[in-house]
């Protein structure tokens, strides 16, 4: 086995112990896009872990930077030696690893977000961007769709990890709309509560019903691979619905089974 493909065999073996949801999406992609989209997993994985790490912000400051700066550098572990390889294979586009990065590091100096105008620029960052570097292992140009397909699982991410988030000091809900819902407090069911999460959902959905477009450009495992990962979220979506948007006492994560149920839908389809 080459160094590259051991490289490979770490960043996939990464992708199914870490990756709730990826993992299930890319196992119908041919072997060299699937290694692809590990790496590509595993790098936003390390910036992740990172930014939500235990250290101290100046630790963290210097660990994103000096990941960024090993993006133009010789790959010196499994997951950029797995990256390097992919983006030589399929024209990645160094841009939103960087993005991923800077929404890292975005994550050490602001908790709060005024607007959504505000909140979806950190989106870009940090889900976005994955979705524009995938696309380009999908092989499809049409950047702007994947980018809305990232804002949109990122948004649902957000609803549902609200307690989780607010225990580590952030709170990523727009505050304008907060405060226009009334929802003074996180952590209690509501009506207002029940009445802003109904109004987020509304808006994932449009930015999921959007981005799935994207599958109109692509081969059709690539497109299965993407409808599954859209179809995945949409169940956690219909979770939280059923569940009166508890999100506090609730889980709205899909089980081992429904989510096998999702990618045999999707390859009867």
């Amino acid at each position: 086995m080459t160094a590259v493909d051991q490289a490979y065999e770490d960043v996939q073996r990464i992708t199914r112990a870490r990756a709730k949801n990826f993992a299930y999406g890319i196992m119908v992609l041919p072997r060299e896009k699937r290694r692809a989209i590990a790496a590509i997993y595993a790098f936003a994985r390390e910036v992740d872990d990172v930014a939500d790490g235990r250290l101290p912000a100046n630790a963290k400051r210097e660990r994103l930077e000096s990941l960024r700066a090993r993006l133009d550098g010789p790959p010196t572990d499994s997951t950029f030696v797995a990256l390097a390889d992919a983006r030589e294979r399929f024209g990645i586009p160094r841009d939103p690893l960087v993005a991923l990065v800077e929404g890292g590091l975005q994550d050490l100096e602001q908790t709060r977000y005024a607007t959504f105008d505000e909140l979806r620029g950190y989106c870009e960052k940090v889900a976005g961007a994955v979705g524009v570097a995938c696309v380009a292992v999908y092989g499809s140009d049409d950047v702007e769709r994947a980018l809305t397909l990232g804002i949109a699982l990122q948004l649902i991410n957000i609803m549902r990890d609200v307690a989780e988030d607010d225990a580590l000091g952030r709170v990523y809900l727009p505050q304008d709309e907060l405060e226009r819902f009334g929802v003074v407090k996180l952590g209690r069911v509501t009506p207002q509560w029940q009445a802003l999460m109904a109004f987020q959902a509304r808006r994932a959905r449009a930015h999921l019903d959007e981005g799935l477009r994207l599958v109109d450009s692509l081969d059709r495992r690539s497109a299965l691979c993407v409808a599954i990962f859209a179809g995945l979220y949409r169940g956690q979506l219909d979770r939280m619905e059923e569940n009166a948007f508890d999100v506090f006492e609730r889980s709205c994560r899909l089980s081992t089974r429904s989510k096998l149920a999702v990618v045999a839908r999707g390859l009867v389809r």
